[in-house]
């Protein structure tokens, strides 16, 4: 298979839904030889064109088996994550150490498994950040606007170790987008705030644009900065999100 990825290695994590199943999908398009993984393998099913597999990238065994597969590793995305609604009133403990396990500490699991497989030929490592973070603070937002600043954070000091081992590391930092997540968060509010219109309101408000960003305009930055036509983009939180950080 032709593209700009051809004979590339790619891992994209939480591939069965929303932005990982639309990155896995653009990568296997640009040509790369894709691995995806999710925790609900039903998701997985229909991949055809991936070699899929049952992931739970909240347990260190797991993530440290999965990646003993690999010899190499030229491109990874890692996709998992949890929203958590509220302010810091309405997070528990429990909420709180739920949203930091399944958004930074697996991204902290994933990348040390994988940045092995990729020192000797370089590679290109995309996380799914958020501008709710450190890049900006929206309403109900305290536990994943922490545990997505922390992502970023954590990208940030990875690009620098490894920038002389040819390994780049960006952030891709959507704003609201259309998803399955999405559409379980409109519900969950509406139950809040007294019905859909008030819940999609409250969602549709902070874009600028008036409109939800699509899952495949989120995998095409990500198809890119997983490309070689990037080479000098490393370190960054690049904001994809209708004008929200205007």
């Amino acid at each position: 298979m032709g593209g700009k990825l051809a004979g590339k290695t790619a891992v994209v994590t939480a591939a069965g839904q929303g932005i990982g199943r639309a990155v896995a999908e653009r990568l296997i398009e640009d040509g790369a030889e894709v691995y995806a993984s999710d925790l609900n393998t039903a998701l997985l099913s229909d991949l055809k064109e991936a070699k899929t597999a049952q992931l739970d990238a909240t347990d260190p065994k797991a993530v440290g088996a999965y990646f003993d597969q690999f010899d190499r590793v030229d491109v990874l995305v890692h996709c998992v994550g949890y929203v958590h609604q509220g302010t810091i009133e309405e997070c528990e403990e429990e909420d709180w150490s739920r949203s930091c396990d399944i958004t930074l500490s697996s991204a902290y699991r994933v990348l040390r498994a994988a940045i092995p497989k990729m020192k000797t030929a370089g590679g290109s490592i995309v996380t799914i950040g958020s501008v709710a973070s450190s890049v900006k603070g929206l309403p109900r937002r305290a536990a994943y606007g922490a545990a997505k600043g922390g992502l970023i954070g954590l990208t940030k000091a990875v690009a620098a170790d490894y920038v002389k081992h040819n390994i780049r590391c960006n952030s891709v930092c959507p704003g609201t987008v259309d998803s399955p997540s999405l559409r379980q968060r409109i519900e969950d509010l509406a139950d809040e705030l007294g019905g859909h219109e008030a819940a999609m309101e409250f969602f549709i408000s902070r874009q600028p644009t008036g409109r939800f960003g699509k899952v495949e305009e989120i995998a095409s930055l990500c198809a890119y900065l997983a490309a070689d036509e990037s080479a000098l983009i490393t370190g960054q939180a690049l904001s994809i999100d209708g004008g929200i950080t205007i």
